[in-house]
């Protein structure tokens, strides 16, 4: 079956369905977690009794409460939980070189391309497929084709072509915490203070009433630039 037939034939099943698909066709795949979404995604993983693994990404400037609540879904889902850093040679070359705070000058994309997508290119290198939280309404201007199934254009897997589930890519914001309330799964305690989506501590910001989730990232950038690069450029399904 082809990428484009399996993304055709999940369009409409629910995420555990897609879970449970992702899961039984792939054993070197892995789950990507940071927020809300993935945690989520952790939990229908565990209720399918299938083994699955998990990796996080440490760009060590996340908030004491997000370290905090790594450690909490660690614990709670008994998970060997694999954390990604970034190359220490390349971030003292570019601390060293231009600040803390450069990323307020002249864009994210250098920082996160450092901290988070060279060590996610990486990871992603030794796998065949992996599974994320990307949802179609997280932003209007770059997620709204999100397809459930794809061929990661941006990034190679162990055999070269690597295959992307994004199980709530149909699931709205409501839906994600509807079920977080309902299965008591563990949540970052900065989404009781304003915060949805939730990135590096210099780069997130509480979201104000009637604001996008988007807005509280790179909040003095473009809405068409609020990626960091994980997910760009593998947006719409790639037909064999």
């Amino acid at each position: 079956m082809t990428i484009e037939s399996l993304n055709q034939e999940l369009a409409d099943a629910s995420p555990r369905q897609i879970m449970k698909a992702a899961l039984s066709r792939y054993d070197n795949i892995a789950i990507s977690f940071s927020g809300a979404e993935d945690v989520a995604l952790i939990a229908l993983a565990h209720s399918l009794k299938i083994p699955f693994k998990v990796f996080s990404l440490d760009t060590g400037r996340l908030h004491p409460e997000t370290y905090r609540f790594i450690d909490q879904v660690r614990t709670h889902y008994k998970l060997d939980l694999e954390v990604l850093f970034p190359d220490p040679r390349d971030v003292q070359s570019m601390v060293n070189s231009k600040g803390l705070f450069s990323f307020y000058q002249d864009g994210h994309g250098e920082c996160c391309g450092i901290r988070k997508v060279a060590p996610l290119k990486k990871k992603l290198a030794t796998l065949d497929a992996w599974i994320t939280g990307q949802r179609r309404d997280q932003s209007p201007d770059t997620r709204n084709e999100v397809p459930v199934v794809q061929t990661d254009l941006s990034h190679s897997g162990v055999n070269g072509e690597l295959v992307k589930f994004n199980p709530l890519a149909n699931w709205s914001s409501k839906d994600v915490w509807d079920y977080i309330r309902a299965m008591e799964v563990p949540y970052n305690p900065l989404h009781e203070k304003g915060f949805i989506s939730i990135g590096c501590e210099p780069c997130t910001r509480p979201v104000l009433p009637g604001e996008h989730e988007r807005a509280g990232r790179w909040w003095w950038e473009e809405s068409t630039q609020k990626e960091c690069g994980l997910h760009s450029g593998s947006m719409i399904a790639k037909t064999p």
